[in-house]
């Protein structure tokens, strides 16, 4: 007898199934049931620590409204292996609201996976709308003042944990997965922690191995719905994010037009998300990025005045995938990530201090010439990754450019002789970049002591 896992015949699939969703209060897990067609059923799950969680009423009703979104943005996983032409709810209805926040969710944030794999989604997501629209709000629940903060490793999310801390935002630092970097830099705030596990279907891997279309997904929106159900669980009315505003503008390719790779961390997203949320799941639950009224620029300043994460923090992707027990090395040097956080960094730390994070200077090191160029979108796009807009790369290397520890290394050099005789100089200021923008989610009450710890 065939295995049905092994029979993933990805061109003639005709529809996927969200199956159905449940939540074992006691256990703490979630499962997320998805299928293909009539095929086996691919069980993910998420584990949220602290049960028993006992929920009744208001609370209830908005952990079941939280766990079919989760449900429902998670499911992005499992869609891109096939994206069949017919999407079914099988489980229960939802409106044209909810089907037009998924519907967006999908196209864009498979906008990379598309242009990758060659694939056109566009008309081609559809929800099925079987629910009348929703004519009340989501009841506040009454959740205390607490921050369920995430964290990625990196320079961002710590920068907003210690903003918070600045203002005595009780938080907890949150992540989701095994990450032994991030469990170190969580342990490193000294705040209160919270691991949340989740597990992917392992069926999808053999259908990836059975040519299922693979590559870029929305993660920080599956992030983002299983923060929001665990805030309802854990008693938080904040889920906080660290996108800067650098988050919302993506890759410029000829013919093509914009690809953003971050797409659910720009501001669209959050926008549209947060206010879901606010208007379906809680009315007192606030999600929000702290640092989207900032450039990465911007960013990068505020993590340089401590160094209290220098020997902790990693903002390299390609390590996290190869990371095991308290890497000595957290940065590989090679890819976008180390290039653009070594150069945003440059212009507000001292060299010996930057090089002593990364090991080595990557500005003296002609191996990088063509990473930084794609990050100056100079002969080249932006890369698809997490890094700055294309402005903030050539406003940063024009500052080292004037700087005489760095003017001479290989890079910095070569863009004063061949880079910036063909750009605007009123563009390269980085003062100007440092401006802070009025398009946030940030409730107005933290805004205001904030703002000012943020221009300084």
């Amino acid at each position: 007898m065939s295995d049905p896992a092994k029979d993933f015949k990805r061109d003639e699939i005709r529809a996927f199934r969200f199956v159905r969703c449940g939540f074992d209060a006691q256990a703490g897990i979630a499962q997320l049931v998805y299928a293909f067609d009539d095929g086996p059923e691919l069980v993910e799950t998420v584990t949220v620590p602290g049960a028993p969680f006992v929920l009744e009423g208001a609370r209830a009703e908005a952990a079941e409204r939280a766990l079919r979104l989760l449900h429902l943005i998670a499911g992005v996983s499992y869609y891109k292996a096939a994206v069949p032409e017919e999407i079914r709810i099988d489980g229960y209805a939802i409106d044209a609201d909810t089907a037009a926040l998924l519907e967006g969710v999908y196209l864009n944030g498979l906008g990379e996976f598309a242009y990758r794999n060659g694939l056109n989604l566009r008309g081609r997501i559809r929800f099925p709308v079987g629910a009348t629209q929703v004519a009340t709000s989501a009841p506040a629940l009454g959740l205390p003042e607490h921050a369920l903060v995430a964290i990625g490793g990196g320079k961002d999310s710590l920068v907003s944990i210690e903003a918070l801390r600045g203002i005595d935002i009780a938080q907890t630092v949150t992540w989701i997965g095994g990450s032994q970097l991030i469990k170190a830099c969580a342990e490193r705030t000294g705040l209160p922690t919270l691991n949340l596990g989740r597990q992917l279907a392992p069926q999808l891997f053999e259908y990836n191995r059975q040519g299922a279309w693979n590559g870029h997904i929305p993660v920080t929106a599956v992030n983002s719905a299983i923060m929001v159900f665990a805030a309802i669980l854990t008693g938080a009315n904040q889920v906080v994010f660290s996108n800067e505003r650098s988050a919302s503008y993506g890759s410029l390719i000829e013919g093509t037009g914009e690809v953003n790779h971050q797409w659910s961390k720009g501001w669209a997203f959050e926008r549209d998300f947060g206010d879901y949320v606010h208007a379906r799941i809680a009315a007192d639950l606030h999600y929000y990025s702290l640092l989207r009224p900032l450039s990465e620029l911007a960013v990068a300043r505020q993590f340089a005045k401590s160094d209290h994460y220098d020997a902790h923090f990693s903002s390299c992707n390609r390590n996290f995938h190869i990371l095991g027990e308290r890497p000595v090395n957290r940065w590989c040097g090679v890819c976008p990530k180390c290039h653009f956080v070594f150069l945003a960094l440059a212009p507000f730390m001292p060299k010996p201090r930057l090089v002593g994070i990364f090991g080595r200077n990557l500005l003296d090191d002609p191996v990088q010439t063509a990473g930084y160029d794609a990050l100056l979108e100079f002969q080249d796009h932006k890369p698809f990754e997490c890094v700055g807009e294309g402005r903030e790369s050539r406003a940063a290397m024009a500052a080292l450019a004037e700087r005489p520890e760095w003017r001479e290394d290989d890079i910095v050099e070569r863009f004063v002789r061949e880079i910036r005789p063909q750009l605007d100089a009123t563009e390269l200021d980085v003062d100007a970049l440092m401006a802070i923008d009025d398009e946030h989610r940030v409730p107005a009450a933290i805004w205001e002591r904030l703002r000012a710890r943020f221009a300084a």
